[in-house]
């Protein structure tokens, strides 16, 4: 999944990633970017994109953003095999508790396919939990590259959160559940993510904890770092394939 633009049209990316895999509806934007979402219906000048069959799960898209929208086939069912339903935290591609700088950037992009999570997002939680240590160690007793707690990952079945694969396959997978619980927004599950949910719950948003205020703060600011890098480079290969013609004198 791309996600083109600061956190605001992030958010709508995220939420329209975790669309059910029947959807029916592909929307390409002038961006060149495309959503999947399972219909479209205008409200005024707004396109309102539904997620799921109901009405009560949608984002308004500005009508000038979108190009056009077409029927998307409806992807194949996954074979009923039963080993497919052991948790993706406990199948570890190595046993090795280390991982270099370009095994992590793999592993994220392999935990965003799976999940429909821009990697950007998750390299963002990366870099503040741990700052990339596949043995970071926090006081309270969080283990790794995503700091999953014990219990947590217990919870998760992630076998040996000290696994750089299972620690990014469970932490993957709790961000997630933690975007479907509160409808995408993003901020919310980052702040449930360092604090936990019924914090959130019970402020009804993001808890007034500096710690975690500052928390949810820097993952945003390094998700559009990256994403205005980004860009940048997509504007210089642009650049490059179609250099300005200069009239000869």
């Amino acid at each position: 999944m791309k996600v083109f633009t600061p956190i605001s049209v992030a958010a709508l990316l995220l939420a329209l990633a975790t669309v059910p895999a029947g959807a029916s509806r592909r929307v390409y934007l002038n961006s060149g970017e495309s959503l999947v979402c399972d219909h479209v219906a205008t409200v005024g000048s707004d396109l309102r994109l539904y997620m799921t069959p109901g009405r009560s799960s949608y984002f308004d898209l500005p009508a000038a953003a979108v190009l056009r929208v077409q029927d998307e086939p409806a992807a194949a069912e996954a074979p009923s095999d039963s080993s497919a339903a052991k948790p993706a935290a406990t199948a570890a591609h190595s046993t090795a508790a280390n991982a270099s700088p370009l095994d992590v950037d793999r592993l994220l992009q392999e935990a965003g396919a799976v999940h429909h999570i821009d990697p950007d997002l998750l390299a963002s939680i990366v870099r503040q939990e741990s700052g990339g240590n596949p043995h970071a160690v926090s006081r309270a007793g969080a283990l790794g590259l995503m700091q999953l707690m014990p219990g947590t990952a217990e919870d998760l079945g992630v076998a040996d959160p000290r696994v750089p694969t299972q620690n990014v396959a469970g932490g993957t997978s709790y961000l997630d559940a933690l975007l479907m619980y509160y409808h995408d927004d993003v901020a919310k599950a980052l702040a449930a993510y360092n604090a936990g949910p019924a914090a959130v719950d019970r402020y009804h948003g993001i808890p007034p904890y500096p710690e975690t205020r500052r928390y949810v703060a820097r993952v945003i600011h390094e998700y559009n770092r990256r994403k205005v890098l980004e860009l940048r480079h997509k504007e210089a290969q642009s650049h490059a394939l179609h250099p300005v013609a200069v009239a000869a004198r």
